[in-house]
């Protein structure tokens, strides 16, 4: 069995690498956001002089953004993974926390029996000797356990913005401005979760302190009473090996404030339509995201947090672009600049 391959199956050792390690790469200076927009053309060189960016067959990935400058930005979509894509991986010098390990339920005994189910099932999620369907069913059984638990020990708004408020989180450096980037061009925004929907809203709405009309969540989403009480799940359930597009019918805006209750809408048909992709993650897995989209052309990008020097030449096999050592977004606006570029 070839690394690569064990690779989609296994869980990553948080490891610090030098960059120094890739010297041969040219380092170039922060480019500031206003200095490159859709209607200013970047060259190849300028996406492969990126400090941290590692292009393992530029010849392909030009054609890629070619095809789709060629169709312009309407139909072009973005999916994205959350934790450590969108966020950063350390934070503050540690390892920062994901969306589902952040939230305390304000009932220890709880907090205790969803810890319980994580050791027993997680190292079963990363196993290469499960086949896909007995793993599907442990991973369904895993997440609808933990919903129950969620309920049963009386999960409120209120535990939900104060683990947030007290989490180690945050997104990484560009986030922002690749968010209005994509808005200002109507370009929509998918961010793919097996997590819950209503804690990534919150750390949106809490770290960005705005909401974008372009970005949609995709996510296990809660129902709350008059109270601010969990009582129930709303639509399928979304585990780690459902996260793709055959989810879309669960997509839905960013709410204003907790307890919104508005849901899914006909916008998502429309993304359907978009059958250009630009796709972000952290690990191998997360290619799946775009299955069930029948799409043209597809450039995904790879953050490579950590064990880079291990995992490196699988990230490269498998992803158009590798960033490394937990890099800012500031390429991935240069990338999708150049997709957007009117100039031929």
């Amino acid at each position: 069995m070839s690394y690569c391959f064990q690779l989609q199956h296994s869980i990553f050792l948080p490891r610090h690498f030098p960059f120094h390690c890739f010297s041969h790469y040219n380092i170039s200076s922060r480019i500031p956001f206003s200095s490159f927009s859709c209607e200013k053309d970047l060259d190849m060189k300028d996406l492969k002089e990126d400090s941290e960016m590692l292009v393992a067959d530029p010849v392909l990935l030009e054609k890629k953004i070619d095809s789709i400058r060629f169709a312009g930005p309407h139909k072009l979509q973005v999916i994205a993974d959350f934790d450590a894509t969108l966020t950063k991986f350390w934070v503050n010098g540690t390892r920062g926390q994901s969306s589902h390990g952040l939230l305390q339920q304000g009932n220890p005994e709880y907090d205790a029996k969803r810890q319980q189910l994580y050791d027993y099932y997680h190292p079963l999620e990363f196993s290469p000797t499960i086949g896909l369907e007995e793993k599907t069913k442990l991973m369904e059984e895993w997440w609808g356990k933990t919903h129950a638990l969620l309920v049963e020990g009386g999960l409120t708004y209120e535990s939900i913005r104060t683990s947030v408020a007290d989490a180690n989180i945050a997104f990484r450096e560009g986030v922002v401005e690749l968010f209005e980037f994509l808005e200002e061009r109507d370009i929509p925004v998918l961010i793919f979760s097996a997590g819950l929907a209503d804690i990534i809203e919150e750390v949106l709405r809490s770290k960005l302190h705005r909401t974008f009309k372009n970005v949609r969540i995709v996510s296990n989403r809660m129902v709350f009473d008059d109270d601010g009480r969990l009582v129930s799940f709303k639509g399928k359930l979304i585990h780690s090996l459902n996260k793709n597009e055959h989810a879309l019918d669960m997509a839905a805006p960013v709410h204003e404030q907790s307890g919104d209750l508005n849901g899914p809408s006909d916008e998502n048909d429309s993304v359907k339509k978009r059958t250009n992709v630009l796709l972000l993650g952290d690990h191998i897995g997360d290619l799946g995201m775009s299955d069930g989209l029948n799409y043209e052309t597809r450039i995904s990008v790879g953050f490579l947090n950590h064990n880079i020097e291990n995992s490196l030449s699988c990230y490269q096999e498998a992803f158009d672009v590798v960033f490394v050592n937990d890099a800012a977004m500031w390429g991935v606006i240069k990338l999708a600049s150049q997709m957007c570029s009117s100039e031929s």
